[in-house]
């Protein structure tokens, strides 16, 4: 039986999303191919009819969950410094920590990231940079590219909380450094506290 394009496509997308969830909740190098196509209810050999690789699948992969991030997350924010405060919210959330399969790569998966190939490090760099302009924006709507560092900076910080937030077995400690964490990052990015709320 032969499929049309729009089956491809969607199957093609579900490999994607799967992946996903499944490398940032085992990691990248923890899964593979049989294990990633199990999860989209399919066969081995119908890996290659949409990846020349795991590499492809990977960088791939990156580049869907940062698209996926700007879209739902920093796109849906409101302008100026009520959408910075929206974003760095729901980053620093405690919802977040604790959902790593449906949270940002970039807390996930960074230290893999860093050791995959030269395609997956661009689609990286392409999707971050999506993200990070949709935050800078926010920042300085005249001239983001004035603030792109800085708000990259903020990204680090936010993501690097978050890892170690979900590294504690103190589940106390964890909350009181995400609440921190939530006003270095305002801080950091410009917006003036009147008070910090609950990160949940």
């Amino acid at each position: 039986m032969r499929y049309g394009n729009e089956h491809k496509r969607t199957t093609r997308q579900r490999i994607i999303e799967t992946a996903g969830r499944r490398f940032k909740q085992d990691g990248i190098d923890a899964s593979g191919v049989s294990t990633l196509m199990k999860d989209a209810g399919l066969t081995n050999g119908a890996f290659y009819t949409h990846f020349t690789s795991k590499d492809d699948l990977v960088a791939t992969t990156v580049a869907d969950q940062l698209q996926a991030q700007s879209a739902s997350i920093v796109t849906q924010a409101a302008p100026g410094h009520a959408g910075l405060e929206q974003i760095v919210r729901w980053y620093l959330s405690a919802r977040h920590r604790d959902s790593p399969g449906d949270g940002c790569p970039s807390a996930a998966l960074l230290d893999e990231i860093a050791r995959c190939t030269d395609q997956t490090k661009q689609a990286y760099t392409d999707g971050v940079l999506l993200v990070i302009d949709g935050i800078a924006a926010r920042m300085a709507p005249g001239d983001p590219l004035t603030v792109r560092t800085r708000t990259l900076s903020a990204y680090a910080m936010m993501a690097g909380t978050l890892q170690l937030s979900r590294a504690l077995a103190d589940r106390q400690l964890s909350d009181d450094l995400l609440e921190q964490g939530i006003r270095n990052a305002l801080t950091l990015l410009g917006v003036e506290q009147e008070h910090v709320g609950t990160t949940d």
